[in-house]
């Protein structure tokens, strides 16, 4: 009896180290995720302030390239090199990796009336492609939706109501 007694004790000490052994574990990953967090987001801070001065140079030597050509300081066809020059610079932030870190333009009335305030940022292509297709299948069913019910409404109508389009079934549509 005594040996079952301290068997069972073992196993429970064991038992009891492990846990605390795991415990441990756990807090130090959580301490070393909420440090890569933390480390991130300041970086992705940064990108961002960087991407933002960046956009915002652009736009500055556009204007000081427009006032140029006002005045006519420098010569057209270099002007022309320079705005195709700024040109892919934007396009490379608007569409490279760094567009991810750019704040999106503000969506129009309609949108926000109906969908309210949507804010869809993706980093990686594959997400944003995904996205992408799952919006696009999205809008195929609805335009489906949106043609069969008025087809149907249009030929009940000619069909089974004289003419007549009765109220509640254009007010459920």
């Amino acid at each position: 009896m005594g040996d079952s007694t301290m068997v069972g004790e073992n196993s429970q000490r064991t038992v009891a180290e492990e846990v605390s052994r795991v415990v441990e574990l756990a807090k130090e990953l959580q301490d070393s995720a909420a440090s890569f967090i933390s480390t991130t987001s300041s970086e992705e801070e940064a990108l961002r302030r960087r991407v933002l001065s960046l956009h915002a140079d652009i736009n500055r030597l556009r204007s000081s390239i427009a006032s140029s050509l006002k005045k006519r300081d420098i010569d057209s066809k270099e002007i022309e090199k320079l705005e195709e020059e700024l040109y892919r610079a934007s396009y490379v932030l608007s569409e490279g990796d760094a567009a991810a870190f750019i704040p999106s333009k503000s969506h129009g009335r309609f949108l926000r009336m109906y969908l309210g305030p949507i804010n869809v940022h993706a980093t990686r292509k594959d997400v944003k492609l995904k996205v992408k297709e799952e919006y696009n299948n999205f809008r195929d069913r609805t335009a489906y939706l949106f043609l069969f019910f008025p087809s149907l409404l249009l030929m009940l109508r000619s069909w089974m109501w004289d003419g007549c389009l009765p109220a509640l079934p254009v007010q459920l549509y």
